[in-house]
């Protein structure tokens, strides 16, 4: 399927405007569709790599870029407190984004997921809370003690030392609690940003950190094939039929 991929800008709740990448799928609507949220990095071509393939499987990806409000440096430092917290700007302006995108003509308001990586992982897991999306798939991020919880599809690395401080299990225990679908799974040979190829000298020290932050093929490659599947499960609108004509999961 060929898609399309255009630089936007939405409006915030606070009046102002901010930057995102839209990438549609040539394809009929309205259909359901994702907000991304994207790693530590920001904004970048990995980025929008990763929204090109999801879109390719039938969804529009929406990207917001909310590490535009001012200095870089301050604005991850401020997304990091908000991540932790629970409470920030930063999701204010993802609202904004998701409301956005729900208004869209290609897009059924009524069927929005999320996908977050590292950073936006974190993120990804305070959307899944808010009862405004109907799936979560957070990439190594850091989980927390969830209050409510949509269904949610997860990936860590095995070889990232974040999560060997017991991410995945933490984050199991709180969605069976809630009795929330899901599919949580930790790859062994994989660490941090296995999802992406970070390029120039952070790519290279990241793999000389603990978190041996790198993309890994096999990994990136089945954590694509799940999340799919699973959107296809929880995000896709017909239980008898799906965007592509296959058949429904499970």
């Amino acid at each position: 399927m060929t898609v399309t991929q255009t630089e936007i800008a939405f409006p915030t709740v606070d009046g102002r405007s901010l930057p995102g990448l839209l990438t549609l799928p040539d394809a009929d609507g309205p259909r359901p569709a994702l907000l991304m949220v994207y790693e530590i990095f920001g904004l970048n071509d990995e980025m929008g790599r990763v929204a090109r393939e999801l879109a390719q499987e039938g969804w529009p990806v929406l990207i917001p870029d909310f590490l535009a409000r001012g200095t870089k440096v301050l604005c991850v430092a401020r997304a990091l407190r908000t991540m932790a917290t629970g409470s920030g700007p930063e999701l204010d302006d993802l609202e904004s984004a998701r409301r956005w995108l729900a208004a869209r003509p290609e897009v059924d308001g009524t069927r929005i997921g999320t996908v977050g990586f590292c950073l936006g992982g974190g993120f990804a897991l305070l959307l899944a809370e808010t009862g405004l999306y109907k799936v979560s798939a957070p990439f190594y991020g850091r989980t927390r003690d969830l209050t409510n919880a949509c269904p949610v599809v997860a990936s860590f690395g095995g070889r990232d030392a974040e999560t060997n401080r017991g991410y995945p299990e933490h984050l199991v225990e709180s969605l069976e609690r809630l009795g929330a679908p899901h599919d949580v799974v930790t790859y062994p040979e994989a660490g941090h940003s296995f999802m992406t190829r970070t390029p120039g000298l952070m790519g290279r020290l990241g793999r000389m950190l603990p978190i041996h932050a790198e993309y890994h093929e096999p990994s990136a490659r089945d954590a694509h094939r799940r999340i799919v599947a699973f959107f296809r499960a929880h995000l896709d609108a017909h239980p008898g039929a799906h965007l592509d004509g296959r058949p429904p999961v499970g």
